[in-house]
């Protein structure tokens, strides 16, 4: 696995978008960097970005959630709304790019964050959910976080704590740093799996003793068996006797309910028979009479009915003269009300056809005045169009008024022509086209004159700035050569006086050594050059001169100030003297093309009115634009006189057509007020129409009433003289009274099957009275003679005993029920035990092995195997980082911590503890390098992080240290990174990634 890429944007203090990229310069030149930087910039931000977009964990936080960040302040770059990481790398699947984001929404709270796999060859985002993602990014990497973690960012320091550890401590900072505590865990689950175990057998073997302890010996389960069959028998005999008295005291009950239903059946026979006196009391008279006209019931309802429909026609035939009375009143209205509307008097027969004249005569006085609408309005809008160009506006109220405008408006468009025609007497009026023409052709030559004589002045201006420079310069250029050789002379003579000054100072020091010497002589010790005892010069020395210094610092001062100042006179000169060049060479420029141009404009625009400045070339163009707008305003005008001219007859023409129309209306008011004359005559024809329908329709009603009513009369009177001979038979004195005695056939059919029910009823219960009357008589003859009392008393006494030893047999059968199941359970039981002694067996010799109630036993042997080859692969590395030592375990006589073997001393060996900071830096680091080679035995990894610890070294254990690492990247093609600060480090690789703070606590990120 390789990192290729890593980009990241406010994550933790760096604030901004960064990318790392591996693939490019510096890194294709150099895989060893160093990530440095003051403590608090951000160096392990690197890191956790790593961690961050593959796992979604933090070494330092563990996995993250919105909540982590929120109540943190961690990952999110303070005031930052977004931010991200991602890394790209490669692994025998290819190359993929993880990435980690979060963000916040439109209300500044804090979304949940989003995770996303890329192919890079296919550029598709893998189909994986992002609680998902860590894991897949282990699949593909081939390691999971924690022994990623070990084999990419490597931690030395744990490992610098870890090899002056004692034993006890350095289990459990190997089982950390390795992430070997599953097998604590093992030995802790083989200690509770098998005290579980046995904990089950002897909860079994105590249920067999209480087992046993409850069984019941032979003689007493003999006896109860005994005893259970005796009761057993007893219990039959008790039942067959409660049989019988449940026999003979539910024959009692029997007795006692068939003397009840008896008594309630005649209870019913006299109820029926009351119900039946009842009937014919009030329903008997009226049926009768009413089956005495039942064969001529339906002539008697004949009869009647003949005699309703002669009331009905009576009724009706009345009802219609009194209409055909009101229609002749209606007939005569109408008439008068069609007199006044077509001022004229009409009779029945002529009505009809003066209403359809009137109508016409109306219908075409109407259609004149819709025609003289019509022409006003064509004419109306013939005037508009003729005036569309004039501001005109018809007055339709007042013609009269909007003629006299219109005349007005005529002189007043004369006036302004004979005005125009004098302003313009210098154009050809007649053709004015022609005219308009030829000015605008020298309106546009004018504005080109006025844009170039723009452009000539404009040159000619920059030539005046070119001069006045000139000027300025020309003057400034000639003092300098005197300030330059001024300034020259000055430095030379204080050089000469430095130098003077220096040598002085020479001497002195010369002379300071010697006085030095003088001053230490003492009288009666040998001078050291001479041997002298005496020392006469070592008095009275010459005072020193302490003006010296400053007049040297003096001096340096004024010599670096004169040559600032000769090298910015000379520097002024350079720039001074091209710029005379550029200005000359401009001007020469600048006056050849001002030239050009004046002798081409004179060409070009020679036609026109010349002017000397710009304003006057506006004025020609503002004359000619004049001289346009003018001729324009003529032409206007020509045609608005035309139009004016053309207007007037035509609004002459309109209001003699609305005088017309006025007359017209006059006349059809007079004899017409409504709106449609059609409609209203329409209707007074279809009321007159429909009044001589209603008419003809009551007269033909009243001859068919009239006959139905004779009709109907001749049968009732046939029908009365059938009728009499049979209700006088019958006993009735009239037709009225028989009809009287007449039911409806649903009454008389209902009091019938009534009075049928009754009787039938009075039948049944007669019937069933015998039948219960013989069942009665057997029944007692069966029936004991005993009282019921005594015989509920008899069965309670018999129930009570079968009772009592019932209960007796179901406590004995309980009781040797409940031996059987004990012996059955007694059974399983020691079946189970036998077969969980052959499990414990096995759990019991694990548990010897490796169990105990903490772990610790099977812990220590595993961390000392993991000790064992971590050690073997530590001292590999050692090797090339130093071949002074090597690594190895305490042995018993020995202190319990690691123990380096020193080569150089005869194979001494040393306790870790006494080594220097640098030598126990060598050390860690190459257990760091061990656990990244165990942790990716089965895994190539190709990049490494390495954290601080190089402060400890000398220069030359230091640089053995990053020749070992070079020849690692270099062997291994690794990429490794070195987060540290120490100066000499960061001299000695050049590629580095530096990160600075910026302050407000915010840090910038730099690659070089």
């Amino acid at each position: 696995m390789k990192i290729l890429r890593i980009e990241f944007q406010n994550i933790n203090s760096l604030k901004g978008s960064y990318i790392i990229d591996f693939t490019e310069a510096p890194f294709t030149s150099s895989s060893l960097f160093a990530i440095t930087g003051p403590t608090g910039s951000g160096k392990s931000t690197i890191l956790d970005v790593i961690s961050l977009a593959l796992f979604n964990h933090v070494p330092r936080l563990g996995k993250i959630t919105k909540n982590e960040i929120l109540s943190k302040g961690a990952i999110l770059t303070r005031n930052q709304k977004e931010a991200l990481a991602a890394v790209t790398y490669q692994c025998k699947s290819g190359i993929f790019r993880s990435q980690w984001s979060i963000s916040t929404n439109r209300n500044d709270n804090l979304r949940d964050y989003e995770m996303e796999i890329l192919e890079e060859a296919s550029g598709k985002i893998l189909d994986v959910k992002k609680s998902d993602i860590p894991g897949k990014n282990e699949e593909l990497i081939g390691l999971n976080y924690n022994q990623f973690i070990k084999s990419v960012l490597l931690a030395q320091g744990e490992f610098a704590q870890f090899l002056k550890a004692k034993k006890e401590e350095r289990g459990e900072l190997l089982e950390k740093i390795t992430g070997t505590g599953i097998y604590r865990k093992l030995g802790i689950k083989a200690f509770e799996k098998n005290r579980a175990v046995n904990q089950d057998i002897q909860e079994q073997q105590n249920e067999i003793k209480i087992i046993q302890q409850k069984l019941l010996e032979e003689e007493i389960l003999k006896d109860h068996k005994e005893q259970f069959q005796k009761k057993t028998s007893a219990c039959e005999n008790f039942q067959k006797e409660i049989d019988v008295l449940n026999k003979a005291l539910e024959l009692k009950d029997t007795i006692e309910k068939q003397k009840k239903e008896i008594f309630r059946l005649e209870t019913q026979k006299t109820e029926a028979l009351e119900r039946l006196k009842t009937f014919e009391k009030e329903h008997g008279l009226p049926l009768k009479q009413h089956e005495k006209v039942q064969d001529f019931s339906d002539d008697l309802r004949e009869w009647n009915q003949l005699k309703k429909e002669i009331l009905r026609l009576r009724d009706e035939l009345k009802n219609i003269r009194e209409r055909q009375q009101e229609n002749l009143q209606k007939a005569d209205a109408q008439k008068r009300q069609i007199s006044t509307f077509i001022h004229a008097e009409v009779t029945a027969e002529d009505l009809s056809e003066k209403l359809q004249a009137f109508t016409r005569k109306i219908q075409e006085l109407q259609e004149q005045k819709k025609e003289k609408l019509s022409e006003y309005s064509y004419q109306k809008s013939q005037f508009l169009s003729e005036l569309r160009e004039v501001p005109f506006q018809l007055n339709e109220k007042d013609l009269l008024e909007s003629l006299q405008e219109l005349k007005e408006l005529k002189t007043e468009a004369g006036r302004k022509l004979a005005n125009l025609s004098t302003d313009l007497k210098a154009l050809d009026l007649q053709h004015p086209e022609k005219e308009k023409e030829k000015i605008q052709k020298h309106l546009k030559l004018a504005r080109e004159a006025t844009r170039d004589f723009f452009s000539i002045e404009k040159a000619s201006e920059e030539i005046g700035k070119l001069n006045a420079e000139k000027e300025i310069v020309t003057p400034k250029l000639k003092i300098l050569p005197e300030e330059i050789k001024n300034a020259e002379n000055t430095s030379e003579k204080l050089k000469n006086q430095l130098e003077n000054f220096n040598l002085k100072k020479e001497n002195q020091l010369l002379r300071a050594n010697l006085e030095e010497h003088r001053l230490n002589l003492k009288n009666g010790e040998a001078c050291p050059l001479c041997g002298a005892l005496e020392h006469p010069f070592a008095e009275d020395l010459p005072e020193k001169d302490n003006t010296l210094e400053s007049e040297i610092g003096k001096t340096e001062k004024e010599l670096q100030e004169w040559n600032r100042k000769l090298n910015t006179a000379a520097l002024n000169f350079k720039i001074l003297q091209d710029r005379l060049l550029e200005l000359d060479k401009n001007l020469k420029d600048a006056e050849k093309k001002v030239g050009q141009q004046k002798l081409q404009f004179s060409e070009k625009y020679a036609a026109l009115p010349q002017g000397e400045t710009s304003a006057e070339w506006e004025k020609n163009c503002n004359s000619f634009e004049n001289q346009l707008h003018q001729l324009e305003q003529y032409e206007k005008g020509q045609k608005t006189a035309a139009e004016i001219s053309a207007g007037i007859p035509a609004l002459e023409k309109l209001i003699e057509i609305l005088q017309e129309g006025k007359d017209l209306k006059q006349k059809l008011d007079k004899l017409y007020k409504g709106d449609d004359i059609f409609h209203d005559s329409q209707q007074l024809q279809n009321r007159w129409i429909g009044n001589h329908e209603e008419k003809k329709s009551l007269f033909s009603k009243n001859q068919e009433l009239s006959k139905a009513l004779e009709e109907k009369e001749a049968a009732k009177s046939k029908l009365e003289v059938a009728l009499s001979t049979k209700v006088t038979a019958q006993g009735f004195e009239a037709i009225e009274e028989a009809f009287k005695a007449v039911m409806p056939d649903a009454e008389c059919n209902a009091l019938r099957s009534e009075r049928e029910t009754v009787r039938k009823q009075i039948d049944n219960t007669v019937a069933s009275q015998k039948i219960l009357n013989e069942q009665l008589e057997t029944f007692r003859k069966m029936d004991v003679e005993k009282e019921r009392e005594a015989v509920a008393q008899e069965l309670k006494a018999q129930k009570q005993r079968f009772q009592n030893i019932s209960d007796e047999c179901k406590e004995i059968h309980r009781i040797i029920k409940n031996h059987d199941e004990d012996l059955e359970r007694l059974t399983e039981l020691k079946s189970e035990i036998a077969e969980k002694e052959k499990l414990t067996k096995r759990w019991r010799l694990l548990n010897e092995l490796i169990g105990d109630s903490k772990g610790k036993n099977f812990n220590d042997f595993a961390q000392d195997l993991s000790l064992s080859q971590l050690l073997q692969l530590a001292n590999v590395r050692l090797k090339d980082l130093s071949d002074r030592y090597h690594i190895d375990k305490p042995e018993e006589e020995e202190d319990d911590g690691l123990v380096a073997i020193d080569e150089h001393m005869g194979g001494q060996r040393r306790s870790v503890k006494t080594l220097s900071g640098g030598e126990t830096f060598i050390l860690s680091l190459s257990m760091a390098l061990a656990l990244s080679d165990l942790a990716s035995k089965n895994v190539e990894i190709t990049s490494l992080f390495i954290d601080e610890g190089f402060g400890t070294l000398d220069p030359e254990t230091l640089d053995q240290t990053l020749d070992t690492l070079e020849k690692l990247q270099a062997e291994s093609s690794k990429t490794i990174g070195i987060i540290s600060h120490v100066d000499s480090l960061k001299e000695r690789i050049a590629t580095q990634i530096r990160l600075t703070r910026n302050g407000q606590g915010y840090s910038s990120l730099e690659v070089s």
